[in-house]
């Protein structure tokens, strides 16, 4: 992303004109990489974020809601400390850099100095550095040269911006004219590399807008020209970057710069979140799985043991058959199996120190052992399978989810099964995320989200509705609202492709969908959330199609909630 000097130019001066005047009247640092300042100006309260991590590190206009920590971290103590109700004397960009600072008039009851905090955007090198007389008060992540780090940054050492690279300056008109004559190539990445801040993403703005005839001077215009046409460009219609100028053609305009980075880092933040979230839940599914089937595994060992019940309970008889013919001593008894129709011979080993009657025992307390064995293990094996394929079923919401809607109700599920960290406390329930809902023909088509979402749907649904699974795949629950009427082969098709879409075997073709009236389907007593069973059913075959153009609940993966390109 285009984070170079250029762009933070602009953002500068917008923030300049904005901020300036304004009192911060809180501070608040709800991550170890971020900090939120509340900043009272003419036109009201302003929430500036400072977002200082590897990935994404800007300062960015918001309005979100943001949750204090319960105890705030140290450097946020030590802004708080200082800046609490500092006036915002100016904004600026030193030389050309990747920093943006802000000189701050703090005053107290005693007292008025002059503080600046300086925002060093550079990616993962990104932090806060509050001064006092160019003299570092504290870091945000403080460093020291034997850290590794090319810079000391701690309190009482004296602020130095960063070393200067080996590039020329945007003003250098004649150094860059002859950078320019002197090598061919790819001139972006000639001019990204040897022109100081400067993106190759910008350089490639910069050489179509001079038609790929750059020169010194020709940059030096683009660069420090107040013009600019801030917007979000998209590729595929995913948002792939904003800028303060583009040529690209498909782009969504903004009023300025700070409302371009806004937007874009919404849909990105929201699509990398869900991503993340999604990862997360997927693999708690997974973890969970795996202990279900090292379950299975030893239940399936058990019950192997016990096959040879019925041969051990043969023993015992045999011995007892032929009690007369076994003296104490003995270590094995050679006896008519006269179970076997060719009346064959077996062994039957024997502890010489047991008696032929203790002997007949052992067999019998072993017979009534494994045979308790083997009715616990069938049990627990039914038990085991249930809820792998209970697992199963979330895990194919799971995969199937598109947005962060199709996620809620399922990490709910999952926090009854196993503990999970979730990045979003809740201070109030909030409400169930909407169906998945189409119209077709006059008819509206509903398909659940999660296992949760299936049984409320299901529970929902009036006995002439028309419901659809996938056979023997999960799915999600679809439903065709009838109303009263007949529905007709077009509507049932749609909703069975839907089906199909949203089920496990999505990627393949000729998926068997069963649909029957909602009064043939029934959960059994005590089953898992979304269990049911149905009777009466049809069958058809179709082939998965997620029909967005019939979606009318604005969450059909073309959403700003699915990270891209938001409707208009």
């Amino acid at each position: 992303m285009p984070q170079d000097a250029f762009t933070i130019r602009h953002v500068a001066k917008e923030l300049k004109r904005i901020l300036t005047g304004g009192k911060i009247s809180r501070i608040i640092q709800p991550s170890r990489d971020c900090i939120v300042f509340i900043v009272y100006t003419r036109e009201g309260n302003i929430k500036l974020e400072a977002c200082l991590s590897a990935q994404g590190a800007r300062l960015n206009l918001t309005r979100g809601e943001t949750e204090a920590p319960p105890v705030a971290p140290s450097f946020c103590m030590l802004l708080r400390k200082h800046l609490q109700n500092a006036e915002i004397a100016d904004v600026a960009q030193p030389d050309f850099e990747r920093i943006i600072y802000f000189d701050l008039k703090c005053v107290s009851e005693f007292s008025v100095e002059h503080m600046r905090l300086y925002f060093e955007i550079m990616g993962k090198y990104s932090n806060a550095v509050l001064c006092r007389n160019g003299i570092i008060a504290g870091a945000l992540k403080p460093s020291s040269l034997g850290d590794g780090a090319k810079r000391v940054l701690l309190g009482g050492v004296k602020y130095e911006l960063p070393p200067p690279q080996d590039k020329l300056s945007p003003s250098d008109i004649e150094g860059i004219d002859e950078l320019l004559k002197e090598r061919g190539g790819d001139k972006a990445k000639l001019i990204s590399e040897n022109v100081k801040g400067i993106s190759y993403s910008t350089a490639l703005e910069i050489v179509a807008d001079c038609h790929g005839n750059a020169t010194g001077k020709r940059i030096f215009d683009y660069v420090y020209s107040d013009s600019v046409s801030p917007c979000v460009t998209y590729t595929d219609g995913e948002p792939a970057d904003f800028k303060a100028r583009s040529s690209q053609t498909d782009k969504e305009l903004y009023p300025d710069i700070l409302s371009a980075q806004s937007a874009y880092y919404a849909l990105v933040t929201v699509k990398r979140s869900f991503a993340e979230k999604k990862a997360r839940l997927a693999g708690a599914v997974d973890s969970l799985i795996k202990k279900c089937e090292k379950r299975l595994a030893q239940v399936r060992e058990k019950l192997s043991e016990c096959r040879d019940a019925e041969n051990v309970k043969l023993k015992g008889e045999l011995i007892t058959a032929n009690i007369f013919a076994v003296k104490r001593g003995d270590t094995r008894l050679e006896a008519i199996n006269y179970y076997d129709e060719n009346c064959a011979k077996i062994t039957v080993e024997l502890d010489g120190s047991l008696t032929p009657s203790q002997n007949a025992q052992k067999y019998y307390k072993k017979y009534a052992k494994l045979k308790r064995t083997k009715l616990c293990a069938e049990e627990l094996l039914a038990e085991s399978q249930t809820q792998k394929d209970y697992l199963d079923s979330i895990n194919a919401h799971v995969c199937a989810a598109e947005t962060p809607c199709d996620l809620e109700e399922t990490e709910q599920e999952l926090a009854a099964l196993l503990p999970l960290k979730s990045a979003e406390k809740k201070k109030k329930k909030a409400a169930p995320p909407p169906y998945r809902t189409y119209e077709f023909e006059g008819f509206k088509i509903v398909a659940g989200r999660n296992n949760m979402q299936n049984e409320r749907l299901t529970k929902s649904l009036s006995q002439s509705d028309l419901w659809l699974h996938a056979q023997k795949y999960h799915s999600s629950h679809v439903a065709v609202i009838a109303d009263g009427k007949a529905v007709p082969d077009g509507a049932i098709k749609v909703a069975a492709e839907i089906c199909a879409y949203y089920s496990e075997g999505r990627d393949g073709s000729k998926i068997p969908i069963d649909y029957t009236l909602k009064k043939f389907v029934k959960k059994p007593p005590s089953s898992n959330t979304g269990f049911v069973v149905y009777t009466d059913y049809r069958t058809t075959l179709v082939n998965p199609d997620k029909h967005a153009e019939l979606a009318t609940d604005g969450t059909d993966g073309e959403g700003a909630a699915g990270g891209v390109r938001p409707k208009k």
